[in-house]
């Protein structure tokens, strides 16, 4: 291996370091998987109330729905579908997605059923899958700094502030 393949190894970021370092403490880690089953679920029955109906439009939102609730399951409980050979694959490769992706992803899907068809059994079955996004989504900001960084911060910030403006007053005297 030449010197600019070890360069650019090191310098590419590794997928699955970075899913492990995203920030993400182990139970908040638990409580995305958890309220993404939780949603997974909720989405199955709303979309399968959904489908009983003549209205083609709910029946398409239930549709999406169902397929809501399928890709919730693949991504963050792959042990419910055993039966599908692939489960395991797709979700190691949603692991490796960051957290802001997932947010963006389960929030789109949540909301296309209930842009095709307001009701009630769209809004309270995308409820919780949408809640999944926000919950990777406010990992993706990032943990909430200490006060004493903060205070030290803000010093210096006011310090600096206080030299401008002496240097200012003393240019113009």
């Amino acid at each position: 291996m030449s010197s600019q393949d070890e360069r650019f190894q090191a310098a590419a970021p590794d997928p699955a370091a970075s899913s492990a370092d995203d920030g993400m403490t182990w139970w908040y880690r638990w409580l995305c998987r958890i309220a993404g089953v939780i949603g997974g679920m909720s989405c199955a029955f709303a979309g399968l109330w959904s489908c009983v109906t003549i209205n083609p439009l709910n029946i398409a939102a239930g549709v999406w729905m169902m397929l809501n609730a399928f890709v919730l399951f693949l991504c963050e409980a792959p042990f419910c579908c055993q039966f599908i050979e692939f489960a395991n694959a797709v979700s190691a490769r949603a692991d490796k997605l960051r957290p802001w992706q997932k947010a963006a992803f389960y929030c789109g899907m949540a909301a296309f059923p209930v842009m095709l068809s307001l009701t009630l059994t769209t809004l309270f079955g995308n409820a919780i899958a949408f809640a999944t996004g926000v919950l990777y989504g406010l990992s993706a900001l990032g943990k909430k700094g200490d006060a004493i960084s903060y205070a030290r911060i803000h010093q210096q910030q006011k310090q600096m502030d206080e030299e401008k403006l002496t240097g200012t007053l003393e240019g113009q005297a």
